[in-house]
């Protein structure tokens, strides 16, 4: 029997030095961002507080973007892709330094404070990534480990701050390479979105959830007009994507230096909210996200201004998420679009919303567990089917150019081998 018994005891030991390992290593990278995921969202929190407060701050924007753009000079990060660098850092072609953190903090409170356009989860997956990867190479983790530590940063971070570390986990595995996940990682990032994500709620601060309203019968004819919605959920995810990304190119090609881009970006911001008046669109804008949730969009084309304000303010060279206004830009489309096609307003806003976040994220499994963590499990077929829908009609368009499709879209590969 102890003859027997001896070879399965020692085959099993690499998976259990595996979990002592990463029971130690998330924890840490859970620990680390849980902590400043709190410091995160009570500072832009306050921010957006002080700038509904003192309207003036909007004026400020310039000198708010000269000192973006210069911290990251100083920090020689001036060409600093973003949240793109963060998801190749996980393929290993590059890392990001632990110097990037402060620098997305500040830049994201102040893009907040001074009313530009932007939101608060893609400065998380940076700033959970810069700091996970710094612990990585503290340790002096090799390529593979410092890759999934890396990626325990982003769903630490994700998860501290919006509240939902299943998505969180799920999203961290499926943004990088779309159709292959790595699943050793995926024990150690819930752990460490499950440590992160008890931080801010120990410390008092609520997680993202709303109240479904409206919610159909499933039958053919409300399947039919969540299709309906979906597919043109999947037409603006796309709209989004090209106004992001050719919004970014044209300053660049007729403002080179980045200086004055972020001062011209300022100022088309101060312009248009000036024009428009009610200032909804500046900031993350979660109180037009909720009012939405309820069925009350206040102009029907809201969507479409959320979506030039953030790409103005992003495309420039301010810091911040693309996240939040993609769940703005959702939520106020499904509100004003449902309706014309039978649905409830509210119910609409969010299957939108979700339909909308997985065609920007090409990430349908991250987009089903959103929609349970934000809105509970009632309406469950309609979300699901308008991930799939979305996914599917969204094409190779992506908020992250680094991401890579592995697999078509539109055609199934059985490797019979």
């Amino acid at each position: 029997m102890k003859e027997a018994l001896k070879p399965r005891l020692l085959a099993a030991l690499p998976s259990v030095r595996a979990l002592g390992e990463w029971l130690l290593l998330a924890g840490l990278a859970g620990i680390a961002c849980g902590l400043t995921g709190a410091a995160f969202t009570w500072c832009v929190g306050q921010a957006a507080v002080l700038r509904a407060a003192h309207p003036w701050l909007l004026f400020c924007m310039p000198a708010a973007g000269l000192i973006i753009v210069w911290s990251y000079r100083a920090a020689g990060l001036e060409n600093d892709s973003g949240t793109n660098q963060i998801i190749a850092s996980v393929r290993g072609e590059t890392r990001p330094p632990v110097r990037l953190a402060p620098l997305i903090f500040l830049g994201s409170v102040l893009t907040h404070l001074t009313g530009g356009s932007a939101g608060r989860e893609g400065a998380a997956l940076q700033i959970g990534g810069s700091i996970s990867a710094g612990i990585g190479r503290l340790l002096r983790l090799g390529d593979r480990n410092l890759n999934t530590i890396i990626q325990c940063g982003m769903a630490g971070l994700f998860s501290a701050l919006f509240g939902t570390p299943i998505t969180a986990t799920v999203f961290s595995l499926e943004v990088v390479n779309v159709g292959h996940m790595h699943y050793s990682s995926l024990f150690p990032c819930l752990l460490s979105a499950l440590v992160a994500n008890s931080i801010p709620r120990y410390l008092g601060l609520p997680a993202e959830a709303y109240h479904l309203l409206g919610v159909p019968e499933i039958g053919p004819l409300s399947m039919l007009q969540c299709g309906g919605l979906a597919i043109l959920a999947a037409l603006v995810s796309m709209a989004f994507c090209a106004l992001m990304h050719g919004s970014g190119r044209l300053y660049q090609k007729y403002i080179p230096n980045q200086y004055l881009r972020a001062l011209a970006g300022a100022a088309f911001v101060i312009l248009l909210t000036v024009i428009e008046g009610s200032g909804d669109y500046n900031g993350a804008g979660g109180n037009i996200i909720e009012l939405a949730m309820e069925g009350e969009v206040r102009v029907p084309w809201a969507f479409a201004l959320k979506m030039l304000f953030t790409a103005l303010t992003l495309g420039a060279g301010f810091r911040g998420g693309e996240i939040v206004p993609t769940l703005f830009i959702g939520a106020t489309f499904g509100c004003a679009v449902g309706p014309l096609l039978g649905l409830d307003p509210a119910f609409s806003a969010a299957i939108a919303t979700i339909a909308l976040f997985c065609g920007v994220v090409n990430c349908p499994l991250a987009s089903i567990f959103l929609a349970i963590e934000l809105f509970g499990g009632g309406g469950l077929p309609f979300f699901a089917l308008a991930c799939a829908l979305s996914f599917l009609l969204s094409g190779h368009y992506s908020l992250y150019s680094s991401q890579k499709l592995v697999y078509s879209k539109l055609e199934a590969r059985l490797n019979d081998r």
